[in-house]
């Protein structure tokens, strides 16, 4: 009889055409943002999704889905409450890896580096542009901690929205953005017979080397 849980006859075919080093750019963050335009073509709604893996002093790693917000030469960067679990373990350990599949396309990308925190500027300028119940749920809630319901997070949500009528609730200054300076990326291309492409970029003396890895 099969085990409930036994996934190894689970399989699919990966038929993406081929990855070569003469398709890519020179620049990682320049070969990033042609694979986020092609993902937003496909599937805009998650094109920005990415896994944020973080660890702790200890080495305990954790993993989560965030949202991409920005990117340019300097990094990449999104936003959260600074008092969540990843912001507990930036805080003592201040380097992670972001990671983005996107389905549809049958790519993959990682990027590794420090992390910093934004200017409170940025992160009350982002706070500012999101929608009301957005802003009302990030004040209400202090991200990753226990709470004793659900009543109670929505009674907070209601105490706030009749304290700022007018939908003007202020930005929280434990709420804000984090940077990621890459120092690696990897840019993986699904292929027939699992024989994938993979590249690496990493960053030697100021300048980004790449390098084909073993599928």
């Amino acid at each position: 009889m099969k085990n409930k849980g036994d996934l190894t006859a689970t399989r699919r075919e990966y038929l993406a055409k081929p990855l070569h080093h003469s398709d890519l750019e020179t620049d990682p963050v320049e070969q990033f943002a042609q694979w986020m335009d092609d993902a937003m073509a496909v599937t805009p709604d998650d094109a920005t999704s990415m896994t944020l893996a973080t660890a702790n002093s200890q080495g305990m790693p954790s993993a989560r889905i965030v949202l991409l917000k920005h990117f340019d030469q300097d990094g990449f960067a999104w936003y959260t409450d600074y008092r969540s679990q990843k912001g507990d373990d930036l805080s003592e350990n201040p380097q992670a890896e972001i990671m983005f599949y996107w389905y549809g396309l049958e790519r993959q990308v990682r990027i590794q580096g420090q992390v910093e925190k934004l200017s409170l500027e940025q992160g009350a300028k982002y706070f500012n542009e999101r929608p009301l119940g957005s802003r009302l749920s990030a004040a209400a809630s202090c991200q990753s901690h226990p709470v004793a319901s659900r009543e109670a997070l929505e009674q907070a949500v209601r105490e706030l929205e009749e304290k700022y009528p007018q939908g003007d609730v202020p930005h929280p200054e434990q709420w804000g953005g984090y940077l990621l300076r890459p120092s690696r990326f990897e840019f993986w291309q699904g292929r027939e017979s699992r024989l994938h492409d993979r590249f690496q970029f990493n960053l030697d003396d100021g300048e980004w080397k790449v390098t084909r890895l073993q599928p």
